[in-house]
Parts: structure tokens; C-alpha cells; sequence
């Protein structure tokens, strides 16, 4: 659609698909991975998921820029999207098995330590714990919301930054690169996502607070070391992306953990959009510069909230799993006990 588009109106119908496929596609292959991986791997899986998924954007970005450049905006660089998209449809046919066998026998097992399982709840209650109710589950809801707010700003404001200031469009596809190449690195870098059973040591909320914090603390710095700057942006949301994943795979029962991941992800990714008309209300207001100090103020605070808000959720049992369970089922007295515990 985006190649042959005759109007405006073609493009920004063309870019709801992309968001269908992501709320499809992306958010499936998480879930089938913290069912695969289970408890004590899904860290790992999920900063590897995360790796392979924005180091494929970082190379994307790159090429395309470098496409354009020589061959024009449209419609030499979608030829690669046609390809990737034929990749994509052969292999999910192909090569991809069910997992809810993982998610079963996850929840057998911790029915055979005796967890209390509860009662499985509706999706609009899984809605309202994930988004506002369970400490950690919205917690993880809100940060993943700010975290993509920043990158909705970022993709919108930085490459019209960079064209004021005269650079070419291969260099800009460059920069735009260097941001998921940063994540991508740092997600298959950082093991501290992951411990063993002898060692659940591992604070995710360390990963949660200070990303947000470096995300923020890396905004007002000078065009001519941007590359560096963007680089510590996407480390930032590589220690976010998988650790909150992981999280809310922590807290949730596999019962309802699809559910749960889907409604984290409606608010993650809800993130672009509300970044992208923030971004455009306080560039207009404001201008550029000072929009993107207060989008880093938000994160800061964003950051603030989860470390004051959010409990440890990397270990086996404990009182934040029985605070879900209790909310999930209902249980106000049980779940007010829990939450003093956690």
C-alpha cells in the first residue's frame, strides 16, 4: 500500500497494518517463549526475543536507508518487506508448534507444590489487574507505556532534528539504526535477567528503575554526539523490554498469562501512538528541544513509580504471587494480606 499509495490517506491506513500484525504476530511469539522457556529461563528468552527482533530493525533501517538514498523512497526499499514478509508467512507455517502443552504443564506443577491456582478470571478482570489493580502487573504497564511514549517522540522528532541540521538520508537511516541496534545488543548481552533456582537474587525492578532513569539522563546532548546518545537510549530499553516481560510472565498464571501479556502489550505499544501526538503537541508548543526534556522528565518519574510501587517478582512463590492469585479471584481480605507482605 505504501508503494503505490496515490494519497496521504493510503499511507496512514497502510501503518494500522503494521500495528495488527504486531499485536498479533509479536505479542504470540512472547507468549509462546515464556511458555517454552519456563519459569527460570523466560528472562533469557525474553531479552533474546528482544534481541533478534530489534537487531532485524536495526539491520532493516540501515539497508533501507542506503536503498532509498540510491533508488528513491518508494518502491525499491518495501521490495525487502515483501521479502521479509513471505519469510515470515513460510516459517510460522512451516516450522512453528503449539506450546499451550508448556502452559499446562507449568500450571500442574505449581499445583503439585500447592500454589492455590484460584479462580481463572474474566478478561475484563484480567484487564483491570493488569492495567491498574495488581502493584506489579500495572506497574509493569505503565512503565512499558512511558518507555514507548519516549520512542514514539523519538522516531518522530530525532530524524526531523537530524534533516534540519543537513544530513543525508542515508545518514539518518544510520542513526535511526544505531537505536534498535543498541537495544539489540544489550538484550543478548544482559544475563542478569536470568539466575538458577540457587541464586534468585536478581532485582528486576534494578532493571526497570534505572532504564527508565537512563533513558531520561541521555536527552539533552548535542547533535554531533547523537550516535553515542541513541546507542545509551536503546541500551535503556533493552534493560526494560525483556525484564518487564519476564515480569508479568513471574506474576500471572499460565491460565490467563496470555491474556495478561496481550493487555501489557495494548498499553506498551499504545506507548507509539501517544508518544507520537505528544511529541507533535509540545514540539508546536514548545519546540523540539524542549519537548524532549519533559518527555525525559515523565520517564523519570515513571521510573520513580516503579521503584517505589513495584515488588520483586523473580522467585518461585511468594507473597506477590499469592497478592495476584487473591486479586484475581476476588479475594479482597486475602489480597490486602498479601499486598503488606509483598
Amino acid at each position: 500500500m505504501v508503494m503505490w499509495a496515490p494519497t496521504w490517506g493510503w499511507i496512514v491506513l497502510a501503518n494500522v497494518l503494521p500495528g495488527v500484525n504486531q499485536g498479533l504476530t509479536w505479542s504470540t511469539t512472547v507468549i509462546m517463549k515464556i511458555d517454552l522457556a519456563g519459569p527460570r529461563r523466560r528472562g533469557l528468552a525474553m531479552g533474546l526475543n528482544e534481541a533478534a527482533g530489534y537487531g532485524a530493525v536495526a539491520v532493516t533501517a540501515l539497508t533501507t536507508g542506503f536503498i532509498a538514498e540510491h533508488a528513491g523512497l518508494r518502491p525499491a526499499p518495501f521490495f525487502l518487506g515483501l521479502a521479509y514478509a513471505a519469510l515470515g508467512l513460510g516459517l510460522s507455517t512451516l516450522a512453528v508448534r503449539e506450546t499451550r502443552g508448556h502452559a499446562d504443564l507449568e500450571a500442574a506443577a505449581r499445583a503439585t507444590a500447592g500454589e492455590e491456582v484460584g479462580q481463572e478470571p474474566s478478561p475484563r478482570r484480567v484487564f483491570v489487574l493488569t492495567s491498574f489493580r495488581e502493584p506489579a502487573l500495572s506497574s509493569c504497564s505503565q512503565a512499558g507505556m512511558v518507555n514507548n511514549l519516549n520512542d514514539g517522540m523519538a522516531w518522530r522528532l530525532f530524524p526531523l532534528l537530524f534533516a534540519r541540521g543537513g544530513l543525508s538520508v542515508a545518514a539518518i537511516g544510520t542513526l535511526a539504526a544505531t537505536y534498535p541496534r543498541g537495544v539489540g545488543a544489550r538484550a543478548a548481552a544482559d544475563r542478569r535477567h536470568v539466575r538458577s533456582a540457587r541464586a534468585q537474587v536478581d532485582d528486576r525492578r534494578r532493571d526497570v528503575g534505572p532504564g527508565g532513569g537512563d533513558r531520561a539522563g541521555r536527552r539533552g546532548h548535542r547533535v554531533r554526539r547523537v550516535g553515542g546518545r541513541i546507542g545509551a537510549l536503546g541500551a535503556g530499553t533493552a534493560m526494560v523490554y525483556p525484564t518487564l516481560l519476564a515480569a508479568i510472565g513471574d506474576v500471572a498464571h499460565p491460565a490467563w498469562r496470555a491474556s495478561a501479556v496481550g493487555v501489557y502489550r495494548l498499553w506498551r505499544d499504545a506507548g507509539y501512538a501517544v508518544g507520537a501526538v505528544v511529541a507533535r503537541v509540545l514540539a508546536d508548543a514548545f519546540g523540539a528541544t524542549t519537548a524532549i526534556w519533559m518527555v525525559a522528565v515523565l520517564t523519570a518519574a515513571s521510573g520513580c513509580l516503579v521503584a517505589g510501587r513495584m515488588y520483586e517478582t523473580h522467585r518461585p512463590t511468594g507473597a506477590g504471587r499469592r497478592l495476584a492469585v487473591a486479586e484475581a479471584s476476588g479475594d479482597s481480605t486475602a489480597a490486602g494480606a498479601s499486598g503488606r507482605e509483598a
